[in-house]
């Protein structure tokens, strides 16, 4: 409980926990956090770029590689909820610290790996700090701005770098490897993590939950091991295809596992991830959209970026500069969506729009040709598709995070992030699939490879296209017109 004595926050109540230090430092709180969490998002991107360097560094196959990008995804989303717990029972600045210094281990084993299962492990090591770092730093700042009018700005503005953070690592992870060396796209997260550590050290206030319920070891065993399954059967589907056995089995293995993992919810006196975070409307319309835009707007950094330096000829530096217009519209329609619009408009028509304005310009890429150029083909799409994926994730974030008891925001920011992780993981293997198969296909009719490969790509950017349409219809009946009371009362929060 705060203390009565202690004086009353911008909101007219007493400071919680986690803001001991005074609203006078809540601003650097935030740019502290904002960093840490930046190192989270743009590892998930800045390896990318590097993978050629390190692959003729370190002598993997082109089969191995894809587990330098799904070791990341699927140590992190298989343990985000345990992470947010973590979170809520033990404090969210020690979770905090803890998660950065660990990432920053990781990634400096990485930078130093001298072969492929050395740089894996780190990957994965990077996966399980992040479950711990992202969870703590949302929380973090729910309880750092109480004040719903301050509390709108920082979030938007929390929410605008750290949705921009996987462009960013494209951009980072050009330059670092043109004029650096790739493992610089490792050790750069230790200056990252040093910001973040010694702020964190400096400004967090101690804070912990005023409870300590039991921890919940059959969910955490279930929702671990569906999630680990699922993301593992993900990650094989593009290199031994949907029908052998060992896609098909974790996939299913992993949807019975998480079945059984909401079943033992109900029941579970101590839940890992009370039902009731879910069964809201707004709240599920708001984890749909997240999903749906996970999943269909990775195609763009994975697809685009190989078309910009294969048939544009673009070097590393100039892909990653190439991004810098998506992430200025996409920071546009975050803030505008956060700040002016969700409150008074609300999330039903804000999602809809931007998923619909999302697809269209993804819808444009997949009119690509061999020969198209950046200027007239490429931008406009980036500009539109950018600003439509601002308007969604923010709006999306805030009313998912809305109104969540103070017991359950570690728990609750967990499962937005898993819901990412599990997204973008099956968008990355379903849309990595259906490019292959047009690959063939076009090779079959007699296409040169470059046609072949922008085949491909155009399949792509059409099944994504379609995905946010659909996701966007659906969305439309399943959330609540007008403004929810959640966000009238605590004001928004965002994270992205």
């Amino acid at each position: 409980m705060p203390n009565a004595s202690k004086p009353a926050g911008p909101s007219g109540r007493p400071p919680g926990p986690d803001t001991d230090h005074g609203h006078s430092k809540r601003w650097l709180i935030l740019a502290v956090i904002a960093i840490a969490q930046v190192m989270v998002i743009l590892d998930a991107t800045v390896v990318n770029i590097a993978l050629p360097s390190a692959q003729k560094a370190l002598q993997f196959t082109d089969d191995q590689r894809q587990w330098l990008i799904t070791g990341y995804a699927l140590s992190f989303g298989s343990l985000l909820l345990i992470g947010g717990r973590v979170a809520d029972l033990f404090g969210r600045k020690i979770t905090f610290l803890v998660g950065v210094a660990g990432f920053a281990l990781a990634s400096a084993v990485g930078g130093a790996a001298n072969g492929f299962e050395v740089l894996v492990a780190a990957r994965v090591g990077q996966g399980v700090f992040a479950a711990l770092l992202a969870p703590a730093a949302l929380s973090l700042l729910t309880t750092t701005f109480t004040d719903p009018a301050e509390r709108g700005k920082a979030f938007g503005i929390f929410g605008a770098i750290s949705g921009a953070g996987g462009a960013i690592g494209l951009l980072l992870g050009g330059v670092l490897t043109e004029y650096l060396d790739w493992r610089w796209c490792m050790y750069v997260n230790l200056i990252f993590a040093g910001i973040g550590f010694l702020g964190g050290v400096s400004l967090l206030g101690k804070g912990g939950a005023t409870e300590r319920p039991k921890i919940d070891w059959l969910g955490v065993v279930t929702a671990t091991a569906g999630m680990f399954a699922l993301v593992y059967g993900l990650g094989n589907a593009e290199s031994q295809s949907w029908g052998s056995p060992s896609t098909w089995g974790f996939l299913v293995a992993g949807g019975v596992l998480l079945i059984g993992f909401v079943a033992w919810q109900t029941r579970s006196p101590h839940p890992l991830l009370p039902l009731r975070i879910l069964l809201h409307r707004n709240r599920g319309g708001s984890f749909l959209a997240i999903f749906v835009l996970c999943a269909g707007m990775f195609v763009i950094f994975l697809f685009l970026t190989y078309f910009m330096q294969v048939n544009l000829r673009f070097t590393p530096v100039t892909s990653g500069l190439s991004f810098l217009p998506m992430i200025g519209t996409l920071m546009v329609g975050a803030t505008l969506a956060t700040t002016v619009l969700l409150p008074k408009i609300g999330p039903r028509l804000l999602v809809t729009v931007g998923m619909l304005v999302a697809g269209a310009g993804i819808g444009l890429l997949a009119l690509l040709e061999a020969d198209s150029t950046y200027a007239a083909s490429v931008l406009p799409a980036l500009l539109i598709a950018g600003f439509g994926i601002g308007l969604t994730m923010a709006s999306g974030m805030n009313v998912g995070i809305a109104g969540v008891d103070a017991q359950d925001s570690g728990v609750a920011s967990a499962a937005i992030n898993a819901v990412q992780q599990i997204g973008g993981s099956i968008g990355t293997a379903l849309f990595s699939t259906i490019a292959a198969s047009a690959v063939t296909s076009a090779l079959g009719d007699g296409k040169n490879p470059m046609a072949a490969a922008v085949s491909g790509y155009s399949a792509a950017f059409t099944w994504s296209a379609i995905l946010f349409a659909v996701g966007g219809i659906v969305c439309a009946f399943v959330l609540r017109p007008g403004v929810p009371d959640e966000l009238k009362t605590a004001g928004p929060t965002v994270h992205m």
